[in-house]
């Protein structure tokens, strides 16, 4: 995995301009997990990868990314390389499968 040195970086914080419209002093990061998790894997720098794995760990990441309900292209096949998970069992691919496109895209 490319951010297996996580455990490294134990004084990492997610960024709270990720998470700007919360008040982060009465927010809850264990139940706003997917919502921390999208906002990391849509716009986090590395610290921010960081403090997510450490608060959630690798099967706490690999869980919430299963559950995001949209991930655009190039997030989507980052995670899917990332944490070896495979396209399929992303529920935005999913979901992503079921819309219709366009004749003309």
């Amino acid at each position: 995995m490319y951010f297996d040195n996580y455990k490294q970086h134990p004084d990492a914080q997610v960024n709270p301009a990720l998470l700007w419209e919360y008040d982060l002093s009465r927010f809850d990061f264990q139940q706003m997990r997917n919502v921390v998790v999208q906002r990391v894997v849509e716009r986090g720098w590395p610290d921010d990868w960081y403090a997510a794995l450490n608060l959630y760990g690798e099967d706490g990441m690999v869980a919430a990314i299963k559950e995001l309900p949209y991930l655009n292209d190039k997030d989507m096949n980052f995670v899917s390389v990332i944490f070896e998970i495979p396209l399929p069992e992303l529920k935005c691919y999913e979901k992503k499968q079921y819309r219709q496109s366009h004749w003309n895209s």
